[in-house]
């Protein structure tokens, strides 16, 4: 097992689960820092089914989900309708998605992501999406400060640059 993990940061650290359905009626969730952050990011045209990759996409009707006193906790949700179930064709093309926007909005950091993210957490250089490598000990330390930090799961993670060789 790697001593490293990839893991990424952004500027906010409350977020919203959204239920989600495209014009096919594929039915997903996707997480927002608010309201706003979805309205800006399916205008931008950012939002889109991980199924089938359409982007007009809205949010469903929700409602609480409040337990019974005969429920256990733990228990399994009702299997989903068939239709609205991912293949692993689907996860792969979804993952390979979020790998190229990862790539192209947040920039490679390396080793120094640790110190990238503080330094941004503690207002000593301005906020911007940033991604690299870090103990799971340093992890542990940034929750543990409550800079907004999280693991990237290795079907999500970009291949990390390649350095130059040094010649001399």
């Amino acid at each position: 097992m790697p001593c490293s993990q990839q893991v990424a940061a952004d500027t906010g650290s409350d977020m919203i689960k959204y239920a989600l359905v495209c014009a096919a009626d594929h039915e997903f969730e996707g997480w927002f820092s608010g309201s706003d952050a979805f309205d800006d990011q399916k205008a931008r045209g950012l939002v889109e089914c991980p199924i089938c990759g359409i982007t007009d996409v809205s949010k469903q009707i929700m409602a609480p989900s409040v337990r019974t006193s005969g429920e256990k906790s733990g228990r399994m949700p009702s299997k989903p309708n068939s239709d609205s179930t991912p293949t692993p064709e689907d996860f792969a093309r979804m993952a390979g998605k979020v790998r190229e926007h990862i790539a192209s909005t947040h920039d490679y950091v390396g080793d120094r992501f640790a110190d990238e993210a503080r330094s941004m957490f503690y207002g000593e250089q301005e906020h911007r999406p940033v991604w690299g490598e870090t103990t799971a000990e340093e992890a542990k330390s940034l929750v543990e400060e409550g800079v907004p930090a999280a693991p990237l799961p290795t079907p999500f993670a970009p291949k990390p640059p390649v350095k130059p060789k040094d010649v001399n």
